[in-house]
């Protein structure tokens, strides 16, 4: 448990009491990591801690950032770390609601590839601070990184009843990491022929996200593009206090990471006000991976009807509604 900065320590308390209201005992350890332990002692995430993390079945996040702190020093420090070093290379954010302008529901999955593309930080600055100033930002793209990510997309979508597969990219002008992520995917595609796929620009696919929905099952891209694209999956499907993820290494060489994907919203903090929602439905896409679907389940529908309240009663009114 990392409850992290901001709000996070309120939502991921909720999330707890959820997930032991629907009758699932986890044996927790609570660890200080975040904007507020940087500002404190100035670490982030020692080589130990990590090495202590990699022992555990799953680790639930509630949020990190905290004003004070420079730009990527969490991020990149924290975040990306605990990615790239136990290979999360899934990020699997579903979507179920409805859109405004609609009366008809969506339920699709983003898929985005989490260890590669541009946040790998390939590049440099050169004579910073001038008016020459070069700053360089590569994209790094492997067939190995990209072709797990697919075949993944592919294999969630054999589960699903639409059966869809949708590859958003740029193609167009991205030549080099745009025709490997293409090809990759036709020839993916052909290993499942029972599956249906699309291709869509990423800035075709914002419009349809708000237009259209209900053409997605599931969604497959690289990094950066999906990171804006959940973004605004959340944002139609109710707000981003109800978006969740999961960070996924499907291989379980170490531990998944599971976390609401609002932020820290350092201006709520303390003021009982935050919404825990995204945080409970994160814990129960944790409570997939670790084979207690059951209760993942009865949290999900414990969260289909829109609650109010504080941050603790709507804790406490979904586990009312879990007890019956």
């Amino acid at each position: 448990m990392i409850g992290g900065d901001g709000i996070g320590p309120e939502v991921i308390a909720e999330a707890l009491k959820v997930v032991r209201a629907a009758g699932v005992e986890l044996d927790t350890t609570f660890f200080d990591l975040g904007g507020a332990r940087y500002l404190r002692d100035g670490e982030v995430l020692s080589d130990e801690t990590l090495e202590t993390l990699r022992g555990f079945d799953a680790i639930l996040l509630g949020a990190v950032g905290t004003p004070g702190v420079p730009p990527g020093v969490i991020e990149r420090g924290l975040l990306l770390k605990l990615r790239f070093s136990l290979d999360l290379y899934i990020n699997q954010r579903p979507f179920a609601g409805t859109a405004p302008g609609h009366s008809k529901p969506h339920d699709f999955i983003v898929i985005r590839e989490n260890t590669e593309g541009p946040y790998v930080g390939e590049g440099g600055v050169l004579r910073k601070g001038t008016a020459h100033e070069v700053a360089t930002q590569g994209s790094v793209n492997s067939r190995h990184g990209v072709e797990r990510c697919i075949r993944y997309a592919f294999e969630l979508a054999s589960k699903r009843e639409r059966k869809h597969v949708t590859l958003v990219h740029k193609t167009n002008v991205l030549t080099f990491a745009g025709d490997l992520w293409q090809r990759t995917f036709d020839a993916v595609a052909a290993e499942y022929p029972k599956i249906a796929t699309a291709y869509n620009h990423v800035d075709a696919a914002c419009i349809y996200f708000v237009q259209d929905p209900h053409r997605y099952d599931v969604v497959v891209t690289d990094n950066l593009f999906g990171d804006i694209l959940t973004d605004l999956g959340g944002a139609v499907s109710g707000g981003i206090g109800l978006a969740s993820s999961a960070n996924l290494n499907p291989a379980r060489t170490g531990p998944s990471l599971f976390e609401p994907v609002h932020g820290s919203a350092p201006d709520i903090a303390g003021k009982g006000v935050a919404n825990p929602v995204a945080a409970i439905l994160s814990a129960a896409l944790m409570l997939d991976h670790l084979g207690e679907s059951k209760a993942a389940d009865a949290i999900r529908a414990a969260c289909a009807k829109p609650t109010s309240g504080s941050t603790i009663a709507v804790g406490d009114e979904i586990c009312r509604r879990l007890h019956g």
